[in-house]
């Protein structure tokens, strides 16, 4: 698989994942991979795909069609959008939809980080979706990404020192993740602020 991370801090939101693609025992690494990013560009839209190396490709082609509405701005839109995207994958692209028996709903079988500057988001195979206030991170060098990123959020200035550390830890203990990475830093929208409504005193 792989490991991808996604961080904020200080206004800034970091997107990283390693470079490394796997076929069972056979390992690609960058040297021999051309086109080794994980995270894909759309807009304003990082996201970073862990899973099958097709959703990528098949991404790739979805969002680039103009006919296909995207929106990630918030909770509800991100599932909104792949709500929109599962007829299609399965019509266009031939998603093979079927996971567990008990599975109470069809899968898309994706699971991502999405970035952008309005924060970060998880998109699971069921179409949950998941905003982080902090940070986050997707794939079989996870566990080992979250504690690193853990350990040092409080010490690290930048949104990229921390999400470098997540990706360095996924890296050397994940046998399916591998340096270099590639990381995208993002500016977030101002918070926006609430009205307050004052009430004047009648004499």
């Amino acid at each position: 698989m792989s490991t991808v991370v996604a961080v904020k801090k200080a206004g800034k939101i970091c997107i990283a994942a390693d470079s490394l693609t796997s076929f069972g025992d056979m390992r690609l690494s960058s040297e021999y991979d051309a086109d080794h990013d994980k995270i894909l560009c759309h807009g304003d839209n990082k996201v970073g795909i862990v899973g099958s190396a097709a959703h990528q490709l098949v991404l790739e082609s979805l969002l680039s069609d103009r006919k296909v509405k995207v929106n990630f701005s918030s909770k509800a839109d991100v599932f909104e959008t792949f709500r929109s995207f599962h007829p299609i994958l399965k019509e266009k692209y031939f998603l093979n939809s079927k996971d567990e028996d008990d599975d109470p709903y069809e899968s898309t079988q994706i699971d991502a980080l999405i970035a952008n500057p309005h924060g970060i988001f998880g998109i699971h195979s069921l179409r949950e979706v998941t905003q982080y206030t902090k940070f986050w991170s997707i794939g079989s060098g996870a566990e080992y990404a979250l504690g690193a990123m853990f350990a040092v959020y409080d010490v690290f200035d930048t949104a990229e020192q921390i999400a470098e550390a997540g990706v360095r830890a996924g890296s050397e203990f994940n046998n399916a993740s591998s340096m270099p990475m590639s990381s995208y830093v993002i500016d977030m929208k101002p918070a926006k602020k609430k009205s307050r409504t004052v009430k004047r005193k009648k004499k």
